[in-house]
């Protein structure tokens, strides 16, 4: 088989992995999202019973796909429960937004010193948005009525997902332009300023000189991510 063949049957199977997965998000798998762990088991590097949101049946699923031997779910990555989503006590609640940041989903709405609410629809059941939460003020509670994760729940999750990875870098891209035009702007005072000597305005200089190469940097590296 030819580099590219191989190379296409590799991804081609990372697909296959990642559309069995649940796409919560949850990294109770040990990786960054579905997509990695999806990743780390096409390439051997990762067992096919590490998502607990997908259970014993999903295991199954992995298993007719990659042709390994079905395990039970390894514990270390958690056991498998009923659905559940958040609820956040909007009486505790102080508007930190350190929930929301984390939500892989956005699925919590609200703003920084306002109340904060979960939309359960939306909601994984990931719950990544407990631990950091200061005030110990979000719960996960079963769906009502109980029901399965579906095909339709995962595919709608994984499209909130990406569109918010993309709203995240084009944010992130966006604040570094800005800062480069301060920058810029900076080194035009640096010039036109009577009052520095020229060894402070070299050494000034060479400070904003650094922080736009760092920022065209990052620009670089998202560009090769993307």
């Amino acid at each position: 088989m030819s580099d590219v063949s191989a190379d296409a049957a590799y991804f081609a199977l990372v697909d296959r992995i990642d559309d069995a997965l649940p796409q919560t998000q949850c990294t109770k798998c040990g990786h960054a999202g579905c997509r990695p762990y999806a990743t780390g088991i096409a390439a051997g590097e990762a067992g096919i019973n590490q998502c607990p949101p997908g259970g014993a049946a999903g295991i199954a699923t992995l298993a007719a796909i990659t042709g390994r031997v079905p395990l039970p779910l390894d514990p270390a990555n958690g056991v498998e429960k009923p659905l559940t989503v958040a609820v956040i006590d909007e009486t505790l609640c102080i508007g930190c937004t350190l929930c929301i940041q984390a939500c892989p989903v956005d699925a919590i709405v609200g703003a920084a010193r306002r109340m904060h609410t979960v939309l359960p629809a939306l909601c994984t059941g990931c719950d990544l948005c407990v631990p950091p939460c200061p005030m110990d003020c979000i719960a996960m509670v079963p769906v009502t009525p109980l029901r399965a994760w579906t095909r339709a729940d995962a595919d709608a999750s994984r499209a909130r997902y990406e569109a918010r990875n993309e709203r995240l870098a084009r944010e992130r891209h966006e604040n570094d332009e800005r800062l480069q035009a301060k920058a810029l702007a900076k080194l035009d005072l640096l010039r036109d300023d009577p009052d520095l000597a020229d060894a402070e305005k070299a050494r000034k200089r060479a400070v904003v000189e650094a922080a736009i190469a760092r920022a065209r940097s990052r620009r670089a590296a998202a560009g090769r991510s993307a």
